[in-house]
């Protein structure tokens, strides 16, 4: 799950990477309005947090910018300012959510992975895809009814493949989901955490389309891996 952060409170912005990152987000960071319009052209993330208080621009001036390029992207509005008018304001304009500074940060993780659910066509916080199930309130893996234990981006890359059934994700398109830009990536990163992954779930279960990149498959029995 990619996450962008406009934020211009560095301090702030490096504690919510560092929190973030713990529990299974991608997090990018840009400090103003501009650089934000910039790496939404480039590529889209899954979801935003934008600070209010921005020194280019007005954050509601930025959330209705972004709003008629992508009306669907969940957006989360951070803000010094508490007054009832200030959130109507912001809900009006197309946030999602609106959380008050100081916040918790268990608050805006719980207020996360609502929006996340949202991005789920059931909204169920079990995805399954055959024997395969992902608990995304508590991050678990189960396979045909056991736990399996994964590191976080094996967890990371399970959840973008099942949340795409039938689709193929290509490796810089999952780079993108469990990377943020400031992280170095070996040039065998994806394929190293898929061999690992096959080692503990069924060996078909991730398939490899040469050239392209993976996706899930049911299982057959024998299958060598790719």
């Amino acid at each position: 799950m990619q996450l962008l952060i406009v934020e211009d409170d560095k301090p702030l912005a490096r504690s919510l990477q560092k929190a973030l990152r713990g529990h299974g987000f991608a997090v990018n960071h840009v400090e103003t309005g501009s650089a934000a319009l910039e790496a939404l052209a480039m590529e889209r993330p899954d979801m935003m947090i934008i600070d209010l208080g921005l020194p280019d621009t007005d954050g509601l001036t930025l959330l209705r910018t972004i709003r008629r390029s992508t009306p669907d992207l969940p957006i989360l509005l951070l803000t010094a300012r508490d007054t009832v008018q200030d959130k109507v304001q912001g809900l009006n304009d197309g946030a999602d959510d609106y959380l008050s500074k100081p916040f918790d940060m268990t608050e805006l993780l719980a207020r996360l992975r609502v929006m996340e659910r949202r991005l789920s066509k059931s909204g169920n916080p079990v995805l399954a895809f055959g024997d395969l199930e992902l608990d995304t309130m508590e991050q678990k893996v189960r396979y045909k009814g056991e736990n399996v234990e994964t590191s976080r981006r094996e967890y990371m890359l399970l959840k973008s493949l099942i949340e795409t059934p039938g689709r193929v994700l290509t490796r810089a398109a999952l780079e993108g989901r469990l990377y943020s830009w400031d992280e170095e990536i070996s040039s065998n990163a994806i394929e190293v955490h898929v061999h690992h992954l096959r080692r503990k779930l069924d060996n078909g279960l991730i398939r490899t389309i040469r050239g392209v990149g993976y996706q899930l498959s049911e299982p057959q029995h024998n299958t060598p891996e790719a």
